[in-house]
C-alpha cells in the first residue's frame, strides 16, 4: 500500500496439553511451546511492528513459585528483541545450573517463560503513546492464583466513555480511559465476583480454605464472566485471555470483524488472527484450521478441556474486507485467490482507459502487497490478447503466413518492475511528518522501459489519503515520460474512517472525502456541508441505536466516476505532464471477490454496530469544528 496505514494488532495462544517432559521426549526441547510462540508472532509481524508482548503460566507449581512471566518491547524490532530476552534469561540459568539441562521439571520451577499456556500480542499503535505501557498482554495481578488475569487482543471499541462510566458506577477507580484497560477490569470485577462466590459457596459445603483453590478452579464458568463482560461492548475484537490458574480464552465480535482462526490436537490448542500462521507453523492443513465464528468464544480449562461457547448473539457477519485486501497475509489459500479476483475485476475499466491499446502500455504494481492483484490483472490481460490473437487468426481464413502468425502470438502483456520501495527509508519517516522531500523519494522508479508513446498501469490495494500518490509515486512516474498514467485501486474508494482498530479516525485525511467537498463547492453546492453538520450535532445526545450516518449526504450528489475525476485532480498537479487516471474497484465487485469478508463501512457507510454512526458523525463535527481529536 502506497499509503502507510496502521492497524491493531496480531494475537497467537498457545496451550500444551501434555507434561512438558512430552515435548523434551518428543520434539527435543522442553520450550517448544516458546519456540513455536515465536514464529507464530514472526509469521504475524505484518500485523504489528510498534510493539511486542509475551506472557505464559506455568501449571501447578507450588505456593511461592513464580508461575507468571511477562516481557514486553518496543524496540525496533520488538519480537526478536523480547526473544533475545527470553533466551538469554534461559541460557544464563542454564549455565548458572547445568543440572537443570536435562531435569525438565527444574526448568520448569527456576526458569521463567517455560510454560503450558503463553500468549503473544503484536502491536501497531494507531494512536497514544507507543510506550512499552502500551503494549499487551495487559496484566491484572493479585494474590489469588484464579484472580490474575492477563488480556491481550486485536480491537478498538466504540463506547469507551460508556465503559469507563460503568466501571466507576461498580465501585472502581480505573488507571485510565483507554479500552484496554476498560475491557481488563470489566473481565476482572466479574472474575472476581464469580470467584468469591464459589468461594463463599465451598465454605458453606465444609471445604477447608485451601482446599478451596482447586475446586474453584473446576467450578468457574469462564463463559458466564465472558457473557457478563462483554454485555455492552461495541466494537471489533479478538480478545485473548489467560487467568492466573490455567484457565484461557479467546472472545471474538459478534459481527466478526476482527478475525480468529485456532487448531487442536491431543498435543496442542491454538489460536492467532490469521489461518496461514497456524498452517505453517504446526505444518497442518487449511481445513484444519478453523475460523472462530462471531460472538463466540474457544475456552480451554486448566483441565485442557476445551469448548466452543456462545457468548453473545451473532449479528450479521461483516468481517474486515481490508483483512482480504491489505492486512492479512497473501499467503492464506482463500485471500490470495481472493487478491487475485480483485485484479482480475478491474481489467473491463482498465482497458477502457487505455483505449484497448495494450501494445503501448506497461503493467506494474506498488510492492509489496499489490503483488497478488496484479497477477490476475494480468491474467485478464492474457485472456483479452488470446481472444484477440484467436480472431486474428481465424480472420485471415487460413491464408496467413507462418511469420505473420508468429507476430500475431508474440504479443503478451508488458510487464516491468517500474516502483522499488525503500523500506528503510518508509521506517525513517515519521506518521506526522512533514518532509515532503523524504516522503517523494519513499519510491525509486526503473528507468529505460517506458516510452513517450505508451501508457503506464500501475495497481495499488488501496487510495486512503493519497499522500504518497501525490508526493511521490505519480512525480517519479511522470519523470519516465508516459502518455498517460493511470492508478488502479484494488479497493474501492475510501471515504468513512474505521472505528475498529484501523488508523483511519479523520474524515479530513480521506482523500474521497477532500473530492467530494471539491465537488460541492464546483457544483455550488458546498450548503450541504453546513446542513450535514447541524444533524450530526442534533444526535450528540441520542442512543447510538438511532443515530443515523449523515455524512454519506457529501457523496450522494455524485456519481462515483465523477468523485474518482475529482481525485486524478488533486493527486497531480501542474508539475505532472502526463495525463493521470484513477480507477476505483466498485464496492459490488469487492463483494465478488471477498464473499466472506463482507464488512465494507469504510466504503459504504454502513456500520456494522450501533457506535459506528456515532464516530463517523463525530468525525465529522471534529473536521467541520477543525477540532483534531480523535472521533473515539
Amino acid at each position: 500500500m502506497s499509503d502507510a496505514l496502521k492497524h491493531e494488532c496480531g494475537i497467537a495462544l498457545i496451550r500444551l496439553l501434555k507434561p512438558l517432559e512430552y515435548y523434551k521426549e518428543k520434539y527435543g526441547s522442553a520450550f517448544y511451546g516458546v519456540n513455536k510462540m515465536y514464529l507464530m508472532m514472526e509469521k504475524q509481524h505484518n500485523r504489528g511492528q510498534d510493539g511486542a508482548g509475551f506472557a505464559s503460566i506455568k501449571l501447578d507449581t507450588q505456593p511461592g513459585e513464580r508461575y507468571i512471566s511477562r516481557v514486553r518491547s518496543v524496540a525496533q524490532q520488538p519480537i526478536q528483541d523480547i526473544f533475545a530476552q527470553i533466551n538469554d534469561r534461559i541460557n544464563d540459568e542454564l549455565t548458572a545450573h547445568p543440572e537443570y539441562q536435562n531435569n525438565v521439571q527444574a526448568q520448569k520451577r527456576h526458569i521463567p517463560y517455560v510454560g503450558e499456556l503463553l500468549l503473544g500480542h503484536v502491536r501497531y499503535g494507531t494512536f497514544g503513546k507507543n510506550s512499552v505501557e502500551s503494549v499487551h498482554p495487559f496484566l491484572r495481578q493479585n494474590n489469588w492464583m484464579h484472580r490474575n488475569l492477563i488480556v491481550a487482543g486485536n480491537f478498538n471499541m466504540t463506547n469507551v466513555t460508556e465503559l469507563f462510566n460503568n466501571l466507576i458506577n461498580i465501585g472502581q477507580h480505573p488507571k485510565e480511559k483507554a479500552d484496554t484497560i476498560t475491557i481488563m477490569e470489566k473481565i476482572g470485577h466479574f472474575l472476581d465476583d464469580a470467584v468469591s462466590k464459589i468461594y463463599k459457596n465451598l465454605k458453606k459445603e465444609g471445604y477447608s480454605k485451601v482446599e478451596c483453590s482447586p475446586l474453584i478452579a473446576e467450578r468457574l464458568k469462564v463463559a458466564k464472566i465472558l457473557r457478563k463482560a462483554a454485555k455492552n461492548w461495541d466494537g471489533g475484537y479478538a480478545m485473548a485471555g489467560l487467568l492466573g490458574h490455567g484457565d484461557s480464552f479467546v472472545l471474538r465480535d459478534p459481527a466478526g470483524i476482527r478475525p480468529a482462526y485456532y487448531y487442536k490436537d491431543d498435543e496442542v490448542v491454538v489460536v492467532a488472527s490469521e489461518r496461514p500462521v497456524i498452517q505453517t507453523v504446526f505444518n497442518v492443513k487449511f481445513e484444519d484450521v478453523i475460523e472462530l465464528d462471531p460472538g463466540h468464544a474457544i475456552i480451554t480449562k486448566k483441565s485442557g478441556e476445551t469448548s466452543i461457547k456462545k457468548i453473545l448473539n451473532p449479528l450479521e457477519r461483516k468481517a474486515c474486507s481490508f483483512e482480504r485486501i491489505y492486512f492479512s497475509r497473501g499467503s492464506d489459500a482463500e485471500i490470495y485467490q481472493e487478491r487475485k479476483m480483485l485484479g482480475r475485476l478491474l481489467m473491463p475499466e482498465v482497458l477502457k482507459a487505455i483505449d484497448n491499446d495494450t501494445e503501448n502500455t506497461v503493467f506494474s504494481y506498488i510492492p509489496n502487497t499489490a503483488e497478488t492483484s496484479f497477477y490476475g490483472m494480468i491474467e485478464t490481460v492474457e485472456e483479452h490478447l488470446n481472444q484477440r490473437k484467436t480472431q486474428a487468426i481465424l480472420n485471415g481464413g487460413g491464408k496467413l503466413s507462418a511469420d505473420r502468425v508468429r507476430q500475431i502470438l508474440k504479443e503478451r502483456p508488458r510487464i516491468e518492475k517500474i516502483a522499488i520501495k525503500d523500506v528503510k527509508l518508509r521506517t525513517f519517516i515519521t506518521e506526522d511528518s512533514s518532509r515532503d522531500d523524504l516522503v517523494a523519494h519513499v519510491y525509486d522508479v526503473t528507468y529505460g522501459v517506458i516510452e513517450p508513446k505508451d501508457n503506464l498501469v500501475i495497481i495499488d490495494d488501496s487510495i486512503v489519503r493519497g499522500t504518497t500518490l501525490k508526493k511521490s509515486i505519480i512525480k517519479m512516474m511522470d519523470r519516465l515520460h508516459p502518455k498517460k498514467i493511470v492508478v488502479v485501486s484494488s479497493a474501492p474508494q475510501i471515504r468513512y474512517p474505521d472505528c475498529y482498530g484501523i488508523d483511519m479516525a479523520n474524515l479530513e485525511g480521506l482523500v474521497a472525502f477532500r473530492a467530494a467537498l471539491e465537488l460541492l463547492k464546483d457544483t455550488n453546492k458546498y450548503q450541504v456541508v453546513e446542513d450535514v453538520y447541524k444533524k450530526c450535532k442534533a444526535q450528540i445526545n441520542l442512543d447510538d441505536k438511532d443515530v443515523q450516518n449523515f455524512v454519506k449526504e457529501i457523496y450522494e450528489p455524485f456519481t462515483n466516476e465523477e468523485i474518482s475525476d475529482k481525485i486524478s485532480e488533486l493527486l497531480s498537479d501542474d508539475e505532472v505532464k502526463a495525463e493521470v487516471k484513477i480507477i476505483f474497484q466498485p464496492v459490488e465487485n469487492l463483494h465478488k471477490a471477498c464473499p466472506k469478508n463482507l464488512g465494507d463501512w469504510y466504503f459504504t457507510g454502513d456500520y456494522p454496530t450501533v457506535g459506528g454512526n456515532r464516530v463517523v458523525n463525530k468525525a465529522f463535527i471534529n473536521f467541520y469544528e477543525g477540532n483534531k481529536e480523535r472521533a473515539y
